[in-house]
């Protein structure tokens, strides 16, 4: 899978297991029956049998069948993102919010027959509950939550620990206009990136982010290293953020 591919599946896998975890946790667990016998009875040399781990089990259940499911539905939706579809005129009109019955359908009928019998073999589906019922509210709630969009750089603040590319986690940090503003009219002039794109943030430390407006200019920054993971494909700015987790000082 390409990455945004990997990132979406991990999302589906996600919301397809939290019905199949509250399913299986509403089966009742079989109590051990006590032997009848007198007290003194000699009693049987009990041989430990290891039980299955059913928890292991369903793991992997549910990563096959997000498998299963995930791989068959159309490519569209499989690397929908909110910047490709606020963007996409034709992605709009696929899966704008609520999607109609008729849609819906469309997406869950060619699905493989094996899916209904996997979920039918493990008793998933309710009585009378048919495949695309079961699935509707999964894939509603996998559509919506690629659909948010990301938060504005104030509010990620509190939930990062750590500098990117140092992974320093007990300094000041501050946060890096992935474009940055000074080129951000060209960007959009010469379609580099969308206007949503352009306050994406990486949170640094001051020492990296120095770095690498030193090691590269706005319009390369915009162009070519837009995001963390562009920028540690370089190797200056790897072993850079390497020796640089390594200075550290005493607490005073």
């Amino acid at each position: 899978m390409e990455t945004y591919e990997e990132s979406n599946f991990q999302i589906f896998r996600d919301c397809l297991s939290t019905p199949l975890i509250e399913k299986s946790a509403e089966q009742p667990v079989k109590s051990a029956r006590k032997a009848r016998g007198r007290k003194t009875a000699i009693k049987p040399i009990k041989h430990e049998i290891e039980e299955p781990n059913d928890t292991e089990e369903l793991a992997e259940f549910i990563d096959y069948l997000a498998h299963e499911i995930f791989t068959n539905l159309p490519t569209s939706l499989c690397t929908l993102s909110y910047s490709t579809w606020l963007n996409t005129h034709s992605l709009q009109s696929l899966y704008s919010e609520p999607l109609p019955p008729a849609r819906m359908a469309s997406i869950l009928d060619p699905l493989p027959p094996t899916i209904t019998d996997s979920l039918l073999t493990y008793s998933f589906l309710a009585p009378h509950q048919t495949t695309n019922e079961f699935l509707t509210p999964i894939l509603t709630t996998y559509i919506s939550t690629v659909l948010t969009p990301p938060p504005p750089p104030s509010q990620q603040r509190p939930f990062v620990t750590e500098c990117e590319i140092c992974q320093r986690s007990w300094i000041p940090l501050t946060f890096h206009h992935l474009i940055p503003k000074g080129v951000h009219e060209k960007a959009l002039k010469r379609g580099w990136h969308t206007e949503d794109q352009l306050n994406n943030v990486a949170w640094l430390c001051r020492a990296c982010h120095s770095f690498v407006h030193r090691v590269a200019s706005l319009e390369e920054l915009a162009k070519q290293w837009y995001t963390v993971e562009r920028l540690m494909e370089r190797e200056d700015v790897r072993k850079f953020g390497e020796w640089v987790g390594r200075v550290r000082w005493k607490a005073r």
